[in-house]
């Protein structure tokens, strides 16, 4: 469907027929979607059915960024859904901005308005760019339908094109994804990363929002990164202009808990103690094991594997800790049996540095019986190595 078709048939669901739609197909479940194609084509415009259907479709897979309340009242095109930011994650940089004195943002690439509507909700007064003229009506949609439209103006422009020396910050949200899939090259990014860079160069305060896998010879010395995990999934990193300089950072949302880096060398390792501490996925990006290694007093199982491993149990909001029972060379044959005598039915197989699959263990050892345990596929030492055992228990 071309981009003309689309915003007309956007358009068309603001109409009270379209409104009504929408309404209707809330808790619609997808399963049954022919059916009630069917049913409602009896009484309303076939495109207007589609239209309607397709944003129902959209707006329940939001729910999971954007909380139910906000997702069902806002809009959404395919790629808006897939790479806007989280909610929980777009309230935390807004509240950085703003405790860093921003009342003003120039939101480059702005998609469907998602961090738009949290630099709003935080106070902050939005310009908010996007050169696709559908993509930019659902934002402004978003911002009127959320109650934002005072703070948020939405213009459909190149973002290289936008004067940005009237506001307090820029934040650039290149997009990531092309024509084949995810974009890997920050080049590659639409705008690249170079273009975003100088563009922040150029402003009091700025923030580059970038796939959390970007090397770290890329950053700018100039820049602070920061990895961001939400629920334990990683989701981001940010490039920081205007804050510290060099700083390496992790953030573990929603609690919020911030870790930075002290340039420390990387722990030694050490024989396998008591505990086995899975350090979170933002930690890991941001290179902080050490830090979190000398919080715990513990060192790597391997030099080359991002677990550590102590002797007490310490409170860390920074990583999992396991109590390990048993550390056993790799041997599936020896796993099952030991599986079988411990009764253990509810098996969870974490991996890190090991090539063989956790769905391939379960499917090999059949779980069966009350019990659970936690199996860890890793190396210990450079040798392949299965570590046994559950979360630890205060």
């Amino acid at each position: 469907m071309g981009r003309v078709t689309d915003l007309a048939a956007f358009t068309a669901l603001h109409s009270p027929e379209g409104q009504t739609l929408l309404a209707a197909l809330r808790d619609y479940d997808p399963s049954q979607e022919l059916a009630v194609a069917s049913r409602l084509r009896r009484e309303h415009p076939a495109e207007l059915v589609s239209a309607a259907l397709g944003q129902a479709r959209l707006r329940q897979r939001a729910v999971a960024k954007f909380g139910a309340e906000d997702a069902h009242r806002m809009y959404f095109t395919p790629n808006g859904v897939e790479q806007s930011t989280r909610a929980t994650v777009g309230a935390y940089r807004a509240e950085r901005f703003r405790a860093l004195g921003v009342r003003t943002v120039a939101d480059l690439c702005g998609g469907i308005g998602g961090d738009a509507i949290a630099f709003a909700r935080a106070g902050i007064s939005v310009l908010a760019v996007d050169r696709d003229p559908l993509t930019a009506e659902v934002a402004r949609a978003n911002a009127t339908a959320l109650g934002l439209a005072d703070l948020i103006e939405v213009r459909c422009a190149d973002v290289t094109e936008i004067d940005t020396s009237p506001y307090d910050a820029v934040f650039v949200d290149p997009a990531r994804r092309g024509g084949r899939g995810r974009v890997f090259d920050p080049e590659a990014y639409s705008p690249p990363l170079s273009w975003a860079i100088e563009a922040a160069r150029e402003a009091p305060r700025a923030a580059l929002k970038i796939a959390p896998g970007v090397p770290h010879e890329v950053v700018p010395g100039e820049a602070e990164a920061e990895w961001i995990s939400d629920g334990g999934d990683v989701k981001e990193a940010v490039l920081w202009f205007g804050t510290e300089p060099g700083v390496r950072r992790a953030t573990l949302l929603p609690a919020g808990a911030s870790l930075t880096g002290r340039g420390l060398p990387d722990p030694a390792p050490r024989p396998v103690g008591r505990y086995l501490y899975e350090p979170d996925g933002a930690v890991i990006r941001a290179h902080l094991v050490a830090e979190v290694a000398e919080q715990l007093a513990g060192g790597l199982i391997d030099e080359t594997i991002a677990y550590v491993t102590a002797d007490a149990l310490t409170p860390t909001p920074y990583a999992t800790a396991y109590e390990i029972t048993d550390e056993l060379p790799f041997n599936l044959k020896k796993l099952k049996a030991l599986m079988r005598e411990r009764e253990v039915g509810t098996l969870t197989v974490k991996k890190r540095g090991s090539a063989v699959e956790p769905e391939e263990i379960r499917r090999r050892i059949k779980p069966k019986g009350p019990n659970s345990a936690t199996i860890f596929l890793t190396r210990v030492a450079g040798a392949p190595t299965m570590l046994i055992g559950g979360p630890a228990k205060p």
